[in-house]
């Protein structure tokens, strides 16, 4: 077990780089869908998928090409493809946004087309890594059960250390976007360390994957999350996606995908003759 040890890390890791990527993932949805049961329901639904098909074809895999070097080639792809997430979803979400909003079901189909698009590929690969890890550590049958016991349980502590990282400590600081980032170049130096241990050659290519990261943060970090055209402000906050409009002469703040209202202003009436004028009558009652 004592060589293994790298092996159950990059498993540890892509645990929680797995249940990371579908917490943050459901702030990802907020501004385009909101976070509905339903867009939960398509989230899980598809991660699990894709769980499932990694789980399947990483063990075909593993019995086809037993090196290490595949396998740590799989989680630097895997990694590098959940760094890319962020920067391609506000086009793509958006797109699933317009493209579906004439229908009655349209929050479901196109966050259901979103989530396919956005995240089938990396969560595939990740699926691969424990089957393919197994594979790699059971030299003797005798004590496969065991071996297989202490990769499922170290993928499992990593994911619940990856359910409660982003929620209660990445998101609210650091936002979704470096979220996303954080976790993939964690898990793609991790890689990228193991791919060096089996071939140094094929270390130093895979270096390239972290210097594209860096360059798309440097460049292309920088846009809204969501944007429009009449969006004054947009930020994160522990609990919503917050963005302030401009509409006519009434400021508007809206949560989330924005189908509500929140709170209204107008600089020049006290009234905005909704239902939120019924808040002015609130200091009177104490």
């Amino acid at each position: 077990m004592k060589s293994n040890a790298y092996l159950l890390l990059t498993v540890f890791v892509s645990g929680m780089t797995t249940l990371g990527v579908e917490l943050s993932a459901s702030r990802l949805l907020d501004p385009f869908f909101g976070n509905s049961i339903l867009i939960w329901a398509n989230l899980i639904g598809l991660v699990l998928i894709y769980l499932s098909l990694g789980y399947w074809l990483g063990g075909r895999w593993a019995d086809r090409d037993p090196r290490g070097v595949t396998f740590f080639q799989i989680i630097a792809w895997g990694a590098f493809l959940v760094g890319l997430i962020p920067f391609f979803a506000a086009p793509i979400l958006r797109w699933s946004v317009a493209g579906f909003a004439t229908f009655d079901a349209g929050i479901l189909i196109g966050s259901f087309l979103g989530v396919l698009i956005l995240f089938s590929l990396p969560m595939t690969l990740l699926g691969m890594a424990s089957p393919f890890a197994i594979r790699l550590a059971v030299t003797d049958v005798s004590g496969a059960g065991r071996i297989a016991g202490a990769v499922y349980a170290l993928s499992t502590l990593g994911s619940i250390l990856g359910t409660f990282l982003p929620v209660l400590v990445l998101i609210p600081n650091i936002g979704t976007r470096r979220t996303f980032l954080l976790f993939s170049v964690t898990l793609l130096c991790i890689a990228i360390g193991g791919l060096f241990q089996h071939s140094r050659r094929t270390g130093l290519l895979y270096l390239g994957l972290p210097v594209v990261l860096a360059i798309l943060l440097l460049f292309g970090s920088g846009g809204p999350i969501k944007g429009g055209k009449t969006t004054l402000y947009e930020t994160e906050s522990r609990y919503n996606y917050i963005q302030v409009e401009k509409e006519g002469e009434d400021i508007l703040l809206r949560l989330n995908e924005g189908q509500g209202i929140h709170s209204v202003y107008t600089p020049d009436d006290p009234l905005v003759y909704g239902i939120w004028d019924y808040f002015l009558v609130a200091p009177y009652f104490n």
